[in-house]
This record gives C-alpha cells, sequence and structure tokens, in this order.
C-alpha cells in the first residue's frame, strides 16, 4: 500500500506499507481513503514546531473515506457509504469521557498527530468514528473535520447574536470560525496581516470588517468599528504565542478570550488589566460527534458553502515535492486537498 510518511520536520518519503490484515474488530472499519485535508497541524508538523508530535508520521486527520468492510454491525454505517472522519481516539472511560468532552480525553490520541493518520490508500478506524452522507462530495467530507473545529470553539464562547467578534487569523481554522460566528448572528471582525486573505474573506465570506495590523493601530481601528465598545468575544485562531499575547488587549469589559490556536510555549498577560474587566478565557480543543453532524446537516441544507475553500490540489504521489509549496505564503494557500 503506498503512503506518504513525514520522516522528519522538512523532509517526506513515499513508502510502501503492507496493507491491513486479519479480521477486523467488531468495532472496526476499514476504509479506502479518498480525500485528505492539509491544515495547520500538518503545516506546523512539517516545519517541526507542532506541540504533542513525534516523528516519523503518517500525517492525514481531515479525511473523505469509503467503506469497504466492516468487523460487525454499526449504527448507521454500511459498506459503500461515503464519510467524514472522526479522529480523535478517546478511551470512553476516563473523567473528560465520562462528561462527555471526548475531544479532551485524558489518554486521546488524534489520527495523523499522535498516531499514523490518512496519507495512505486505506485506513482501519473504529466505526464509531464515521460520520456517513448521502449527498456530501468526498471534498466535503474532508472538509467537516476543520469546519468541526471551528464549531465547537463558537459552541465554546456561548455567541449571541449582533454582538461583536473578533477572529484573529485568516487560516483555515480562523475561517471555520467565522463561518459559525456568522451562522450564530454575529458581527464579525478579522484581523490577519495577509491582504489576499482578508480579500478572501470579504469577497466569498461576506466578512464585513478586516483589519490588517501593520496598517495602523488595532485598538482604535476595532473602537472605530464597535462605537467604542470592543468586541466581546475574541478568537485567536494563530497558533502564536505573540499573537495570543497580545489578544488580551482587545476584549470588551466582562468579555472572553477563546484560544483556538495552540503553540509551543507560554501565554503572560498584565493580570490587573485581565482582572480589571473581568474577562473570560476558554481553551478550545478538537469536536465533539454531535459538531460533526450538524456540520454534514448545514453543509446538506446549503447553509454553509464549502466551495470557496479549496484553492490547491495535488495527488498523493506529488505529495513529496507539491507540499512544501504550500507552506510558502506567496502560493496563496487557503486549503489544499490531496486525493488518493
Amino acid at each position: 500500500m503506498k503512503a506518504i510518511r513525514l520522516e522528519e520536520p522538512g523532509r517526506f518519503a513515499q513508502v510502501n506499507l503492507d496493507a491491513a490484515s486479519g479480521a477486523l474488530k467488531p468495532d472496526e472499519a476499514l476504509v479506502r481513503v479518498h480525500r485528505i485535508g492539509v491544515c495547520g497541524t500538518d503545516l506546523h508538523a512539517f516545519r517541526g514546531n507542532q506541540p504533542f508530535f513525534s516523528y516519523p508520521r503518517i500525517l492525514g486527520h481531515e479525511l473523505g473515506v469509503e467503506v469497504l468492510d466492516l468487523g460487525g454491525q454499526a449504527e448507521g454505517i454500511r459498506v459503500g457509504q461515503y464519510c467524514a472522519v472522526e479522529p480523535y481516539l478517546n478511551c470512553g472511560t476516563c473523567i473528560a469521557c465520562r462528561r462527555g468532552k471526548a475531544n479532551c480525553c485524558v489518554k486521546l490520541s488524534v489520527l495523523g498527530v499522535h498516531t499514523d493518520g490518512g496519507m495512505r490508500q486505506t485506513l482501519v478506524v473504529p466505526s464509531r468514528k464515521l460520520h456517513p452522507s448521502k449527498n456530501l462530495t468526498l471534498d466535503q467530507l474532508a472538509l467537516v473535520e476543520t469546519l468541526a473545529i471551528g464549531c465547537h470553539a463558537v459552541d465554546r464562547a456561548g455567541l449571541e447574536k449582533g454582538e461583536f467578534v473578533l477572529v484573529i487569523g485568516a487560516g483555515p481554522i480562523g475561517l471555520g470560525v467565522m463561518q459559525f460566528a456568522i451562522e450564530a448572528g454575529a458581527q464579525v471582525i478579522v484581523l490577519d496581516i495577509n491582504a489576499q486573505r482578508l480579500e478572501f474573506c470579504r469577497s466569498r465570506l461576506s466578512v464585513p470588517y478586516t483589519i490588517d495590523p501593520s496598517r495602523g493601530n488595532v485598538l482604535e481601528a476595532l473602537a472605530g468599528i464597535t462605537a467604542g465598545d470592543l468586541p466581546t468575544a475574541i478568537f485567536d485562531a494563530t497558533g502564536n504565542g505573540r499573537s495570543m499575547a497580545s489578544a488580551f488587549e482587545y476584549p470588551a469589559n466582562g468579555g472572553r478570550l477563546i484560544f483556538v490556536g495552540l503553540f509551543q510555549g507560554e501565554v503572560t498577560f498584565n493580570d490587573p488589566n485581565f482582572h480589571r474587566r473581568e474577562l473570560t478565557i476558554l481553551a478550545s480543543r478538537n469536536a465533539r460527534p454531535d459538531d460533526f453532524s450538524r456540520i454534514i446537516s448545514l453543509i446538506e441544507a446549503k447553509r454553509i458553502d464549502t466551495s470557496p475553500w479549496i484553492t490547491h490540489r495535488a495527488p498523493l504521489s506529488n505529495v513529496v515535492t507539491e507540499f512544501p509549496l504550500w507552506t510558502k505564503a506567496e502560493t496563496g494557500v487557503i486549503k489544499a486537498m490531496i486525493e488518493v
């Protein structure tokens, strides 16, 4: 079986793996991988600055797959279906799992991060991690996971209709946050240093307000947009320590700050300034099973349009040469999709 493996930071290799052999366990499914979305986690792994990561590793956790075989009966799943994969492998017994927060399981293992993922032709996954659709394309199914990150973050924030929301970082995760903030009825502001991505937000997602921090004072721009109030919810989707530290300056009094991105290091802030405004800090990690089902329903109902997302494509056999290009800002990648 052909696969692409990240041997070390900056170096992919095409390898041949033994296909899965032996009988499937009753709770397992064998799937054919057709699409693999590339996200910030993969880019950070390639650059060597992804937390919770070790090499070598087969990347790939945003997957559009076809069910080839089942080890036993699985509710709602049958051979031949196209599915999105929920890549968060949780234990089911720890305190987080028992309280319905499997996304931050004590023993969590994520496909393509802690264990080998989907940059290969076939894969065995727990059947309960498959989310089928009769109508979505394989491209759309591979986008569900990245949208789920934004969906969960917005749920964590408990947005109210009409409130001003600032999203810092217009990469794929930030775009997902924007989609669901708009769905919640919020007034979205985007902050990014990449003019091309800001234009994408305005023209393709209809985001009404964008700010380039290199062109002026961010606080003044935010005050101008919000009639002096400042946004009540700030999402940082950059995974950049300096950005995350600066984000403490932007919430309105009584507001909240949601960290969606993460990095290897510590975030510091001025405690009196934090306490004076009685801010709330929230971490948002991964997503929950219900998020996947909800997103599939929203795309099927055409309430979320995925057509603008995919800007670059390559077959699996070209990943070794194409992937390094996708890490360069001048390439203009929003979302790259690998076809198997």
